[in-house]
C-alpha cells in the first residue's frame, strides 16, 4: 500500500469501492497532501490549479461527514461561475453514489428563482452555488445555513476578482462559526490571505505545482504585427489542424472579432463572453464540450470551469496580465500526461512581458518563424453535430431515455450518439455528422417517455 492509495484514508468501504468504480486509482498531489488534512475536521487552505483533482480533494472529506439521514443544509460550495458550479455538482453527485439519498441542489444565476426555492422547499444536504445567487434566497429566508458543518470556496481568486470577496463573507456569517472551511485558489494574492484570516480557524495551508508539466506541453512564442496576428491565428489552425483548440483573448470584442475571422475563412468556431445570455452561454460550452465545433474563442473569466479532457492547443491571441494567468491558460492542454501543444501570438510592444513568463518557467522561450507555417490545408471541420431536443430534467428525461429513442428499432447506431448534456429545460446530443438528418427526424417525429418534443441543430 502506498500513500497514494485512497485505501490509506480513513474512508468505509462503500466509499472506498464508489472511488473504485469512477476509476479513481491513485490520489493526485493534491489530494495526498490535502485530504487528511480535510478528512480529520481542520480548516485548510489549498493552492491548486484547475485539474489538479482538487474537486475530490473537497467533496471526499464532506461526504465523509455527512449524514444524508439529517435532511438539511450541511455543506455550501461557493463557485464563482455557473458552469463551475454545473461542473463541481456533478462530480459531487458521483462521489455521493456510495451513499442512499443524498439530495445536491445548484443554486446559479441566470436561472429562474422560483424552480430553486421551490426545490429549497423539499430539502437538500448540498448546495453548490454563485455568491450573488445565494444571497439572493439568504434575502429571501428561503436558504437556511444554521446548520452548515462545511463551507468551501472554489477558485477563491476568482471569485475576488469577480468582485464577491463582501458576498463572501456576508455568506459565511449566516453560517455557525463551528463549520469547517476549505478555500481552494490557484493563486494566493494578498486579498485571499485576509478573506482566510477573517473567515477560518488556524487554517493549514497545502500547495502543489500545476499537474502540467511542461515536459508534456510544447510552448511556442510567435512574433507578429498586431495587424497580422488574425492572419497568424489562421495559419496556425491550418497548420496543426487541430480538432479541439481553445484561444484566449484579452477582451469580450477580441472574441467576437477572432471567432467571425475563423468562421469567415471556413472554420468551426464559438465565442464565449460576458455579454452571452445564460442559455447561449450553455449552449456554446456544450457545443465544444460535444466536439461540434473545434475552436471555442474566449476570455478568461468566462472559460473559467471549462473542463476538456483531451484539448490539442491552447493559443494566447493576447499575452496575459498575469503572468500566472499564462500558466493557467496553457495547463488546459497536456493533462494526464498527454502531449500538449501552447502558441502564444504576441506583437513587438508585448515582448517584454516575455522575460516574466521566461522567469516563472526557468526555461528559455522557443520561437516559431511564422513563415514555416504551412497555411495551404483547410480548417479543421467537426465530426459531430449537437441537437438541441427542448426538454430536459424538468421533464424527467435521462440520458438513457434519449440514447433508447435513437438506437431502438434498428435505427441509430450506439457508435454514433456521443456526449449528452442535460440541462432543466433542454438537452444536447451529440450525434455523427453523417446520422444528424436521420436523428434530428427521429427526435422530432417519435415519442420520447410517451410525449412529443421539438428538436432542433443546435449553431
Amino acid at each position: 500500500m502506498t500513500d497514494t492509495s485512497f485505501d490509506s484514508l480513513p474512508l468505509n468501504s462503500a466509499e472506498l469501492s464508489n472511488l473504485e468504480r469512477l476509476g479513481y486509482k491513485e490520489m493526485t498531489d493534491i489530494q495526498q497532501k490535502s485530504l487528511p488534512i480535510a478528512l480529520s475536521g481542520a480548516d485548510l487552505i489549498a493552492k491548486a490549479k484547475t485539474g489538479s483533482g482538487k474537486t475530490a480533494a473537497f467533496a471526499l472529506p464532506m461526504l465523509h461527514k455527512l449524514n444524508a439521514k439529517n435532511y438539511y443544509i450541511q455543506t455550501l460550495v461557493l463557485c464563482p461561475t455557473r458552469e463551475l458550479a454545473q461542473q463541481v455538482a456533478e462530480e459531487i453527485r458521483r462521489l455521493a453514489r456510495s451513499q442512499h439519498n443524498v439530495k445536491v441542489l445548484t443554486l446559479c444565476g441566470g436561472q429562474s428563482i422560483g424552480p430553486q426555492i421551490g426545490s429549497l422547499e423539499h430539502g437538500a444536504h448540498i448546495i453548490v452555488g454563485t455568491p450573488g445567487r445565494i444571497q439572493d434566497h439568504l434575502r429571501k429566508n428561503t436558504l437556511d445555513l444554521s446548520r452548515l458543518t462545511t463551507l468551501v470556496l472554489d477558485e477563491a481568486d476568482r471569485m475576488l476578482e469577480m468582485g464577491f470577496v463582501d458576498a463572501v463573507e456576508a455568506i459565511a456569517g449566516h453560517s455557525p462559526s463551528s463549520r469547517q472551511t476549505m478555500l481552494f485558489s490557484a493563486t494566493y494574492p494578498e486579498k485571499i490571505e485576509a478573506l482566510s484570516r477573517r473567515l477560518m480557524k488556524d487554517p493549514q495551508v497545502v500547495s502543489v505545482d500545476a499537474q502540467h508539466s511542461d515536459t508534456h506541453i510544447e510552448q511556442l512564442f510567435v512574433e507578429v504585427e498586431r495587424k497580422e496576428k488574425v492572419n497568424t491565428l489562421l495559419k496556425l489552425l491550418s497548420h496543426y489542424q487541430p480538432n479541439s483548440t481553445v484561444v484566449f483573448c484579452n477582451t469580450k470584442q477580441e472574441t467576437k472579432e477572432v471567432s467571425h475571422a475563423i468562421y469567415q475563412a471556413g472554420g468551426s468556431s464559438v465565442a464565449l463572453h460576458g455579454d452571452l445570455e445564460q442559455r447561449d452561454r450553455d449552449q456554446v460550452l456544450v457545443r465544444f464540450s460535444q466536439a461540434s465545433a473545434c475552436v471555442l474563442v474566449a476570455t478568461d473569466v468566462a472559460a473559467r470551469g471549462l473542463d476538456i479532457d483531451d484539448l490539442a492547443l491552447v493559443v494566447n491571441y493576447d499575452i496575459p496580465r498575469d503572468v500566472e494567468v499564462y500558466i493557467h491558460r496553457v495547463g488546459r492542454t497536456g493533462r494526464a500526461g498527454k502531449s500538449g501543444r501552447a502558441v502564444c501570438i504576441y506583437s513587438p510592444n508585448e515582448a517584454y512581458k516575455l522575460e516574466a513568463i521566461e522567469d516563472y518557467r526557468k526555461q528559455p522561450i522557443s520561437y516559431l518563424d511564422p513563415t514555416e507555417l504551412d497555411e495551404s490545408k483547410p480548417l479543421s471541420r467537426p465530426e459531430w453535430i449537437s441537437l438541441e431536443l427542448q426538454a430536459g430534467k424538468r421533464d424527467k428525461i435521462r440520458p438513457g431515455d434519449l440514447l433508447g429513442a435513437l438506437t431502438a428499432q434498428g435505427g441509430i447506431q450506439g457508435s454514433a450518439v456521443g456526449n449528452i448534456a442535460i440541462y432543466p429545460n433542454v438537452s444536447y446530443i451529440a450525434i455523427a455528422k453523417s446520422d444528424a438528418n436521420r436523428a434530428l427526424k427521429m427526435l422530432t417525429e417519435g415519442r420520447i417517455k410517451g410525449r412529443r418534443f421539438r428538436a432542433r441543430k443546435a449553431h
